[in-house]
């Protein structure tokens, strides 16, 4: 199995920056892909950014140029620069193993103010 623990999430002015982190543990060995989601109030969790094994990164329409994925064998992060009252969400990272099971982490709440 693996566990995935998020952190780094806050209150921040429109305009602001965050970094998340997501820290992994247990089998990191059997991750392909690993990314980062979120979850509006009232919407469904959308795709943010996505990490694949050997570093390839990809991101969603709405996030590019202003966020930017990277990590290690056992980190993901996430920084988010320019934010926007729309970026409002609970941020969760995610870990897709070489048997095609998922993991979630808990989430971490991301507010940004106008």
């Amino acid at each position: 199995q693996v566990q995935l623990v998020e952190s780094g999430g806050g209150l921040v002015q429109a305009g602001g920056s965050l970094r998340l982190s997501c820290a992994a543990s247990g089998r990191i060995n059997s991750i392909n892909n690993r990314g980062w989601y979120r979850q509006k109030p009232g919407k469904e969790r959308e795709w943010v950014a996505g990490m694949g094994r050997h570093g390839s990164t990809h991101y969603a329409e709405n996030v590019k140029g202003r966020f930017t994925i990277s990590g290690d064998e056992s980190t993901l992060y996430l920084q988010m620069n320019s934010l926007k009252p729309d970026d409002t969400a609970t941020y969760s990272c995610s870990a897709l193993t070489s048997s095609f099971e998922t993991y979630w982490g808990q989430g971490t709440q991301v507010t940004v103010s106008s």
